[in-house]
C-alpha cells in the first residue's frame, strides 16, 4: 500500500470514528408524538391509549333562509352571503374544513401508533353523529380523512334529518322545583339577559344598520323585547324576545365572516377589528349559555350523551370515538362536568367554535396506572378563513379542559377513576332532578 492511499484510509477511519461519537453524543430524536406543550420527559412515561371525542359540526348555513328575519332586521341595501343549499346545513367549505381537521387527527393518530388498530379491528373505532344533515356529513367527513379509503361507518340511529335523542338537548324530567331551581340558576349566573349583553346588541345593530331596515321603526333595538327563558317537557330550553331575535343575526354574521373571503364584505361595509367580531359572536354564545349551561339544565339535556361517553370510555375494545352533534352538546356535557370556564384563543367563539372537539385523552402509565386529560381542539378563525392545512408544522389550536374539584398530577393529568367518577356524578344527577 502506498504512503498516499495509507494517509487517506486513516483519514477516513478517523473520520467515521468522529462522526460515530457525533451521533452518540447527539442521537437523532424520535419524530415527536405530541404537538401540544408537555412537561420535560412526558412521551418518556405516558402512551396515549384511546381517544373520545364529543364534535360540534363544521360550517353550516343560518339556521333561517336570507328572506327572514335577516332582511328584514338589515339595511335594504345589504347582501347576505350567497349561501348554497337549504338553511342549517354543512357548507361545502365546512365540509373541505372537517376533512382537514379528520387528517390532523390521522397524523397524531398514526405517530401514537393507533391508526393501525382499525386494520386489526374496526370497531376499535366509533363514529356516530346525530341524524341531521350538517353532522352526518361532518363526521363523514371526518372518517373519510382519518380512514382513508376504508368507507367507515358513520352512525345514524333514527331517520335523517331528525333528532337523535341522544344529542337532542331537550328537557326529559321536568317539575316546579326544576323550573325554579333552574330559573335561579339563569338569574344568579346572567342577572337581566339583555343587560348583560348590551355591548353585543349595539354591536350588532350597528353592522346591519337597524335604523335603515324594513323593521324600523317598530323594532329599533332588540333591547326593546325583554327576554326570558322558559321550558317545556321533552323540548330544547327555549328564548323568548330580542335577545333570540338577536341570536339569528349573530349567528349567521359570524358564518359569514367564516365563509366571505372579503372581511369588509362580511362586515356590510364596517372595518371591523377581530374584537369587533367577537362580540358579534358573543351575542349567539350569550344566548346558548344562558339555555344550555345552568347546573340542573345541563344535567338534564346532556344526560343521554354523558351516559354514551362513560360506556365509549369503558369500551375495553374501543381506541377512538367520534360523536357528532352541537354546540348546545359541548357545552351543556362541559357545564354537567363542572368544567372551569375558559375564554379560547385566535378564536371569534370563545367556548364552542364552530367545529370544535372536546376530546377526552386515555393514557397508560409507566407506572401501570391509568390517566386522562382533556382538551378543546379547534381551527383558529385565521386558519378557518384561509383554510389552511392542519399539520405539525400549523397545527389547529387546542387548550388544556379542568374540572372544578379534581386534582392533577405533576405531569398535569387526572386519574382515569376520578373523572369516571365525574361522569358518573353528573349522570346521578339526573336521577335527583
Amino acid at each position: 500500500m502506498s504512503k498516499t492511499r495509507f494517509i487517506l484510509l486513516c483519514c477516513m477511519v478517523l473520520l467515521a470514528l468522529a462522526c460515530r461519537r457525533d451521533q452518540d453524543q447527539n442521537p437523532q430524536q424520535k419524530e415527536s408524538t405530541e404537538w401540544i406543550s408537555r412537561p420535560d420527559g412526558f412521551q418518556n412515561k405516558y402512551a396515549l391509549d384511546q381517544l373520545v371525542i364529543l364534535s360540534r359540526h363544521n360550517i353550516r348555513s343560518p339556521m333561517v333562509s336570507n328572506n327572514s328575519v335577516l332582511t328584514r332586521l338589515a339595511n335594504s341595501g345589504y347582501q347576505w352571503f350567497p349561501w348554497t343549499g337549504t338553511p342549517s346545513t354543512l357548507t361545502p367549505k365546512g365540509a373541505r374544513l372537517e376533512a382537514q381537521m379528520g387528517g390532523f387527527f390521522r397524523e397524531w393518530l398514526t405517530r401514537n401508533d393507533l391508526i393501525s388498530s382499525y386494520s386489526d379491528n374496526p370497531y376499535a373505532f366509533r363514529f356516530y353523529a346525530n341524524a341531521k344533515q350538517r353532522c352526518q356529513v361532518t363526521a363523514r367527513e371526518f372518517a373519510d380523512a382519518l380512514l382513508p379509503g376504508q368507507e367507515a361507518r358513520v352512525e345514524m340511529n333514527v331517520a335523517f334529518d331528525m333528532m337523535d335523542p341522544v344529542f337532542n338537548p331537550q328537557i326529559t324530567k321536568l317539575s316546579d322545583s326544576f323550573v325554579s331551581r333552574a330559573q335561579q340558576e339563569i338569574q344568579d349566573r346572567f342577572g337581566n339577559l339583555d343587560d348583560g349583553i348590551s355591548d353585543g346588541f349595539a354591536m350588532l345593530e350597528k353592522v346591519i344598520d337597524i335604523t335603515n331596515s324594513p323593521a324600523y321603526p317598530d323594532t329599533t333595538s332588540f333591547a326593546q323585547f325583554p327576554s326570558s327563558v322558559s321550558f317545556k317537557l321533552n323540548a330544547e330550553p327555549s328564548m323568548s324576545g330580542g335577545l333570540k331575535m338577536a341570536c339569528t343575526v349573530s349567528d349567521a354574521l359570524s358564518l359569514q365572516y367564516y365563509e366571505e373571503p372579503d372581511v369588509l364584505k362580511a362586515g356590510f361595509g364596517h372595518s371591523l377589528t377581530f374584537d369587533d367580531w367577537t362580540t358579534v359572536a358573543s351575542v349567539k354564545e350569550w344566548y346558548g349559555d344562558i339555555l344550555f349551561t345552568a347546573p340542573s339544565v345541563a344535567v338534564n339535556v346532556a344526560h343521554p350523551l354523558l351516559l354514551t361517553i362513560l360506556s365509549e370510555i369503558q369500551n375495553e375494545n374501543r381506541v377512538f370515538s367520534f360523536l357528532c352533534g352541537h354546540d348546545s352538546n359541548v357545552a351543556s356535557v362541559l357545564a354537567s362536568l363542572g368544567a372551569e370556564e375558559v375564554n379560547l384563543h385566535d378564536t371569534i367563539e370563545k367556548h364552542t367554535p364552530i367545529g370544535c372537539k372536546l376530546v377526552f385523552e386515555f393514557f397508560k402509565g409507566a407506572d401501570g396506572a391509568e390517566y386522562a386529560d382533556m382538551l378543546m381542539v379547534y381551527a383558529s378563525a385565521a386558519q378557518i378563513r384561509a383554510e389552511s392545512a392542519l399539520t405539525y408544522d400549523n397545527p389547529p389550536m387546542a387548550v388544556k379542559i379542568k374540572l372544578q374539584g379534581l386534582k392533577e398530577n405533576a405531569d398535569g393529568l387526572y386519574s382515569l377513576s376520578d373523572v369516571e367518577q365525574r361522569l358518573s356524578e353528573a349522570i346521578c344527577s339526573y336521577d335527583a332532578l
